[in-house]
């Protein structure tokens, strides 16, 4: 069995997490007006809004740090064929404790656990104080944190992810005010609306979805097929409209 074999992973996805086209170009041209230099992209996946950052903000390098190989190969693809390529580096390496930057923007979209201990439990508190480090002075940090609309009965919990516990995440007020501690103000605070959760759930799926309708019988469908289906009902029976998805911008105290 090879690769070619397997369903395309993410095909459907400009942004891995809920982000539309609007609030994206929202944010890019907010961050590129400061002019960053330097942008440290934490967890990048493929990289597409530090892509789009660097196309806004010319002259600007950025580099991004994620362990996955194939996002990372992704992006070098994309910032070759726009023309980036000597502008973006694609590092496949841990953030935890990094000794990169600082950086005049710094970005953590959805990947806050890229700078907790790996031995340890998502700690966002060690996160912010850690994108706090990693800033320069004037900079901005675009943080994109999951958080509770409300905190989540048992129940509800037992229906989300695999061990799923209340102090996953805060509530959005307990969030800025953990960025505050951290050293920051919070210059933007904006969060996903149900559109774009369900635009990125179905685009999770869908590759795997279209693939496993076209190869119920293939050696690798009963597996794809239960994690397909346990990923599907952890969102419409478990977090759906319970987790949100918050987009700070932060600006770095001093």
């Amino acid at each position: 069995m090879t690769a070619d074999d397997l369903p395309p992973r993410l095909t459907r996805l400009a942004f891995h997490g809920p982000m539309s086209e609007a609030r994206a170009g929202r944010l890019v041209a907010t961050l590129a007006a400061a002019r960053p230099a330097t942008v440290l992209d934490i967890g990048c996946g493929w990289g597409e809004f530090l892509l789009r950052i660097l196309e806004a903000a010319p002259g600007a390098t950025g580099v991004g740090l994620d362990v996955d190989a194939r996002d990372l190969a992704r992006g070098r693809e994309l910032a070759a064929r726009r023309g980036l390529d000597g502008r973006a580096g694609f590092v496949e390496e841990s953030a935890f404790a990094t000794s990169r930057g600082p950086a005049d923007l710094v970005l953590c979209l959805g990947s806050s656990q890229a700078l907790c201990d790996p031995d340890g439990p998502h700690d966002v508190a060690a996160a912010l104080r850690g994108l706090r480090r990693l800033v320069a002075p004037g900079g901005r940090v675009l943080l994109a944190e999951g958080f509770w609309h409300r905190v989540p009965t048992a129940e509800e919990l037992a229906r989300m992810w695999p061990d799923a516990r209340e102090d996953d995440h805060r509530t959005l007020g307990a969030l800025v005010d953990e960025a505050v501690g951290a050293g920051f103000r919070p210059a933007g605070i904006e969060t996903a609306d149900r559109d774009e959760w369900e635009q990125f759930e179905s685009g999770y799926r869908y590759d795997a979805e279209v693939w496993l309708a076209a190869h119920p019988d293939h050696p690798a469908a009963a597996e794809t097929r239960a994690r397909v289906d346990r990923q599907r009902s952890s969102w419409l029976d478990g977090y759906r409209d319970i987790l949100g998805m918050a987009y700070l911008t932060l600006v770095p105290v001093g």
